[in-house]
């Protein structure tokens, strides 16, 4: 507490702004739209390494949150004060950082799998600012951040090698994503079961419920999109420039969509708020995995026809 107490009294208007705009680089939308740009337009094995990563980054956050229930500085020490506006994202537990874990794991991996030396220092300039944002807001301490980096950077470097290695070998990926599902699987079990977890209040328990079906729906997505992928698809990231923007902002569109505007009739539909959440998010990955790849030969064809007409060009 002693550190973001120290960070207290060196705000200003000016930071607050500053900072509460950084913090938004390390949200869930973002890590979701870099991460597809990725997969869908430059490199397909580096893309779902960073999807990989994000995923198994939450699952230990989020056991980590509902083991230790660690309650939020504001919670924990009634004196201390907050950037009021930031409150109502910051729900859950403290410990450890989410919005750490996630944006270290993004842009760590983002620096680790592309050579750019101007990129790499962006990406760990974000993976300093970030952190830094969290504890000058006020949302988490230090022990919550600096675990959380110490995780994604683990997470980052243990699991590039594999990916890299054997992206392409359909074994050994089907074992990482079934493993990866049942670890989910377990999460749930042990969120929903766990008589300690019964204990805390009722809003920290749905948020923990609602997190951990949030990961089985996105495994599940996540496994079948990449054996259809595998079997039937097989897309190619490459086309022109301004197809690739009009893959990216098509694309990311009906994912928008299915997580904000399809929210509560899912909900009306299940009956059931986790449920729904489940099937929500297992929509968003099979969407963008498995189906919106099915239009990338389309554009492609700009591609090829570009160089079609250029050659006799040349030619001549």
């Amino acid at each position: 507490m002693e550190v973001i107490k120290l960070l207290e009294t060196i705000r200003t208007p000016f930071l607050d702004t500053f900072f509460s705009l950084i913090t938004k680089l390390g949200e869930e939308d973002i890590f979701i739209i870099i991460s597809l740009f990725v997969f869908w337009c430059i490199n397909k094995k580096i893309g779902f390494y960073l999807l990989f990563v994000g995923f198994a980054g939450t699952l230990i956050n989020q056991f980590l949150k509902i083991t230790f229930k660690v309650p939020r500085p504001w919670i924990k020490d009634p004196t201390f004060t907050i950037v009021e506006s930031v409150k109502d994202s910051a729900s859950g537990f403290s410990f450890p950082s989410g919005h750490t874990q996630t944006s270290v794991g993004v842009y760590g991996g983002l620096a680790k799998a592309f050579k750019s030396k101007i990129l790499r220092i962006i990406c760990i300039s974000l993976c300093l600012l970030i952190p830094l944002s969290r504890l000058y807001l006020g949302v988490h301490t230090f022990e919550d951040v600096i675990i959380s980096v110490l995780l994604a950077i683990t997470f980052v470097f243990v699991f590039y090698p594999f990916i890299d290695k054997n992206f392409n070998n359909k074994k050994k990926m089907n074992y990482l994503m079934i493993t990866m599902f049942i670890l989910c699987l377990a999460h749930l079990l042990y969120v929903q079961f766990s008589p300690s977890n019964k204990l805390i209040e009722i809003s920290l328990y749905e948020n923990a419920m609602k997190n951990a079906y949030k990961l089985i729906g996105c495994s599940a997505g996540v496994i079948l999109a990449l054996i259809l992928d595998r079997k039937y698809i097989k897309f190619n990231t490459k086309a022109v420039w301004w197809a690739q923007i009009l893959k990216l902002v098509l694309g990311i569109i009906p994912i928008l969509i299915i997580k904000s505007v399809l929210k509560q009739p899912l909900i009306d539909l299940c009956g059931n708020l986790y449920i729904a959440n489940a099937i929500r998010y297992f929509l968003i990955l099979f969407f963008a995995c498995g189906i919106w790849p099915l239009t990338f030969k389309y554009f492609s064809k700009t591609k090829r026809e570009r160089h079609q007409t250029a050659v006799p060009y040349i030619l001549t």
